[in-house]
C-alpha cells in the first residue's frame, strides 16, 4: 500500500475529518446543506487564498514580524506559521489564513457552551475553524484545535453568511467555540461585529489566552464569554496546556470590566487540576476579584488525546470541589458532563430553592420572576431575558 502524508491523509477524509468530532457536518440541518471545498479552494503553502485576511496586530522586529493577538507572541518570519498554525507572514506582513473557513458549524443549545446563565433554552449558532494557541494534553476536540486550515475539510461562510445563517436557523446568538476563536480571532471579530448590527448576541467560549489591546477592542461586540480556566498553578498550565495563568486571569478582569457576562469552566483532571487545595485557593481569588455571582462550572474530565491512561473524574472529588467553592463564597456552582446531577440546577442562593431545574441541556422549570427567585425575590445573577 502506498505511504501518503499526515496532510494529505487528513485532506483525503479518512482520517474521520477533524469537524467530525464535534458532530457538526453530520448531525446538525444546516450542516446537511454544507460541502466540502476541496484542496483547490483552500490556502495551499504557497500562497494564500481566499480564506485570508490582513491582521492588524502586527510590529516588526529584528527577528521577523511579531503577531500580538495572544501571549504567546509569536515572531514570524516568511513562510512560517504561528503556534496556532492560523497566521503566516507574507511579503512582510501578517496574514490569518482562518478567514471564512470552518470546519465546524452546528446549532447547539446555549447550555452546552455551557452558559447557565444567559438566554436560557436559546439557539447558538456555533463555528469554529482549526487552529489554538494552547496545545492541552487532554483537548476533546484535538482532530481540530491541533491541525490548520490547510489540514481540515472546511466550507465557505463568510461573516455576513454566518449571521445569515443564524438568523434563518433561528439563534439569538452565535458561539465562537469548539476549537480556540482567539486563534481565528479576525474572522470572529468581524462577524461579532456585523452581529451585533443585526441584534444577535456573540458569545466567547475561549481560554482567555489573549492580549489585552485585542480583548478590549473585540469586547465591543462581546454580550457573554466562558473561559476555561484550565488550573491555578503557572506549572500546571505550562505542562497540561502549554500556556500560562496569568493573562487568563487578566482576561476574567477585563471581560468583568466591560460589561461582559461571564461564565467560569474548571475542568478536573485527574492527577493535575483536582488538587483541592489548589482549586480551594483558585476560589478564593475568583470571590475576592468580585467573580463571586459568575458561574462556576467544574467540569468531569474524559480520557481523551494525550491522557488515555487516566481515568474519569470521580464524581465525589467535583462534589468536593464544588462544596470548596460554595463554603469559599461563590453562589452558583455546577458540575458537568455528570447525567443526572443535581448540581446541574441553579439554587436561590438565598433560600437554597431550585430557581432553574435542569436535565442535560435541558430545562425542565424555571422558579424565577424577571430574574428574581419567585420564593423569595433574591436576584439571581445572569441575563435571563
Amino acid at each position: 500500500m502506498k505511504k501518503i502524508s499526515k496532510r494529505l491523509f487528513l485532506r483525503s477524509g479518512l482520517a474521520g475529518v477533524g469537524a467530525m468530532a464535534t458532530g457538526s457536518l453530520a448531525m446538525d440541518v444546516f450542516a446537511k446543506k454544507m460541502i466540502d471545498m476541496g484542496t483547490e479552494n483552500m490556502p495551499h503553502l504557497g500562497g494564500l487564498g481566499k480564506f485570508s485576511k490582513e491582521s492588524p496586530y502586527a510590529v516588526a522586529t529584528p527577528k521577523g514580524l511579531k503577531c500580538q493577538i495572544c501571549p504567546n507572541n509569536c515572531i514570524l518570519k516568511e513562510g512560517l506559521e504561528s503556534i496556532c498554525r492560523t497566521h503566516v507572514v507574507k511579503e512582510g506582513k501578517l496574514y490569518t489564513i482562518a478567514y471564512g473557513n470552518p470546519c465546524s458549524v452546528h446549532t447547539d443549545p446555549i447550555e452546552k457552551k455551557p452558559l447557565f446563565h444567559f438566554l436560557p433554552s436559546s439557539s447558538s449558532f456555533s463555528i469554529a475553524t482549526a487552529g489554538c494557541n494552547f496545545a492541552c494534553l487532554n483537548c476533546q476536540n484535538w482532530e481540530i484545535s491541533q491541525q490548520s486550515p490547510r489540514d481540515t475539510r472546511n466550507v465557505e461562510l463568510f461573516p455576513e453568511k454566518v449571521v445569515e445563517e443564524a438568523i434563518k436557523n433561528g439563534c439569538r446568538s452565535i458561539a465562537y467555540t469548539y476549537s480556540e476563536p482567539i486563534a481565528f480571532y479576525e474572522y470572529t471579530f468581524d462577524t461579532a461585529r456585523l452581529a451585533k448590527a443585526r441584534g444577535i448576541r456573540n458569545l466567547l467560549i475561549s481560554n482567555g489566552y489573549i492580549n489585552d489591546k485585542p480583548l478590549k477592542d473585540l469586547t465591543k461586540y462581546l454580550d457573554a464569554a466562558n473561559i476555561n480556566l484550565k488550573s491555578f498553578s503557572e506549572e500546571t498550565y505550562a505542562k497540561l496546556n502549554g500556556g500560562s495563568l496569568q493573562p487568563v486571569l487578566n482576561t476574567l478582569k477585563v471581560l468583568k470590566a466591560e460589561g461582559v457576562w461571564l461564565e467560569i469552566t474548571n475542568l478536573v483532571v485527574p492527577g493535575w487540576t483536582d488538587d483541592l487545595n489548589m482549586i480551594r485557593e483558585m476560589c478564593e481569588w475568583l470571590c475576592t476579584n468580585g467573580f463571586a455571582d459568575n458561574p462556576l462550572h467544574f467540569s468531569r474530565f474524559y480520557p481523551l488525546y494525550k491522557l488515555t491512561s487516566l481515568p474519569y473524574t470521580p464524581v465525589e472529588t467535583l462534589e468536593k470541589a464544588r462544596n470548596i467553592a460554595l463554603k469559599t463564597g461563590m453562589h452558583y456552582v455546577y458540575i458537568g458532563n455528570v447525567a443526572g446531577n443535581t448540581a446541574e440546577n441553579t439554587y436561590c442562593p438565598s433560600c437554597k430553592k431550585i430557581v432553574v431545574e435542569r436535565r442535560g441541556f435541558s430545562i425542565l422549570g424555571m422558579n424565577m420572576n424577571q430574574g428574581s427567585c419567585k420564593f423569595c425575590n433574591t436576584r439571581i445573577a445572569g441575563v435571563w431575558g
